[in-house]
């Protein structure tokens, strides 16, 4: 996926109230731009950086600048997490994640569960449905490996269970993790920072949903799908007794 226009360099002031941050532009200005994520973004808002801006037109913006990326640990990280849904879409449509790109229709944000919409509904007449949950990774601790969640994150766990629910009913479920870095060739869910995910994630794969992550080319011209990457799994024992439990 290209950015439609050039993306402006900038450095870091501060990010803060979430959607918003300071920035200098190279020309000296000081200008607050909208930073689309409201995640902790932990470890990609260091003060200084440097850092990438889509910039928009129109009366009724009240912030010209979007944050689109930033250089954190020798590499160009994505931030914005209305990416990914289009970065999942284009990798699907090339082929690169199982065989998902052999549905003839694709919709998106579509309402199911409970009072939840799925990022991708996939059909065809020939196939079993498939709901594909996409999630943004951005978070690495360890060289190479990327992580999620960076924080707590209970609306997380609930899609892993309507995803669950999903695969219970027959139809097909999957979690697709995409990483916005360069730098990572291997996935792990980081059950220090949020214990109630990871068991929400080893139940969901003991009830049949399937897991991808999709690693990804940034650059300030594109940020493309460039083909899954490994998952460490849970230990056997584990996901043993996640089924033992909801057999039982």
């Amino acid at each position: 996926m290209q950015f439609p226009s050039p993306l402006v360099p900038a450095r870091l002031i501060s990010r803060y109230k979430r959607f918003l941050f300071d920035a200098e532009l190279e020309d000296g200005t000081f200008i607050t731009g909208s930073c689309p994520n409201t995640g902790s973004m932990l470890g990609l808002t260091t003060p200084g950086s440097r850092i990438w801006l889509s910039e928009h037109e129109g009366a009724k913006r009240k912030y010209r600048h979007v944050f689109e990326l930033i250089e954190a640990d020798d590499t160009t990280v994505g931030v914005n997490t209305a990416m990914p849904n289009r970065i999942a879409a284009e990798a699907i449509a090339l082929g690169q994640v199982s065989d998902l790109g052999e549905y003839t229709m694709v919709k998106r944000e579509q309402n199911y569960g409970r009072n939840s919409r799925i990022d991708l509904l996939l059909t065809d007449p020939l196939r079993t449905t498939t709901y594909v949950e996409v999630k943004n990774v951005h978070f690495m601790r360890q060289p190479g490996l990327a992580e999620f969640p960076d924080t707590a994150t209970a609306r997380g766990a609930k899609h892993l269970e309507e995803l669950g629910d999903m695969a219970e009913a027959g139809y097909r479920a999957v979690m697709l993790f995409v990483i916005q870095r360069n730098d990572c060739h291997r996935f792990r869910i980081c059950g220090d920072l949020d214990p109630v995910y990871a068991k929400a994630y080893h139940r969901a794969l003991a009830r049949g949903v399937e897991v991808y992550a999709l690693k990804c080319r940034v650059s300030p011209t594109e940020i493309a799908p460039a083909g899954l990457i490994p998952i460490d799994e849970p230990g056997i024992a584990a996901l043993e007794q996640f089924k033992i439990s909801i057999e039982g």
